[in-house]
């Protein structure tokens, strides 16, 4: 039961990692906002990404450091829930 529920928290972590790198990747070539592949990467992504772009002083940067900042939390939150486990 324990592999089991690791392996899905895992999984799930993993995805959204996968969904904010493919949003990184959107936002440097041409695409079709109004897709709605994209348009639910967006509505994803922005579950994570906004509340960290609400706390960067940052806003009137060229360059969004909230990915990466995204990054390094997924990661810390999925070592821990995964310790506890």
């Amino acid at each position: 039961m324990n592999a089991i529920l690791y392996t899905i928290i895992n999984n799930t972590f993993q995805l959204i990692q996968m969904l904010v790198m493919i949003r990184v990747l959107l936002s440097w070539i041409p695409h079709d906002p109004y897709s709605q592949f994209i348009y639910a990467i967006y509505r994803i992504t922005d579950i994570v990404l906004q509340p960290i772009r609400d706390l960067l002083p940052l806003s009137n940067s060229r360059i969004d450091f909230s990915p990466i900042i995204a990054f390094f939390l997924i990661d810390f939150f999925k070592k821990i829930i995964l310790t506890i486990i």
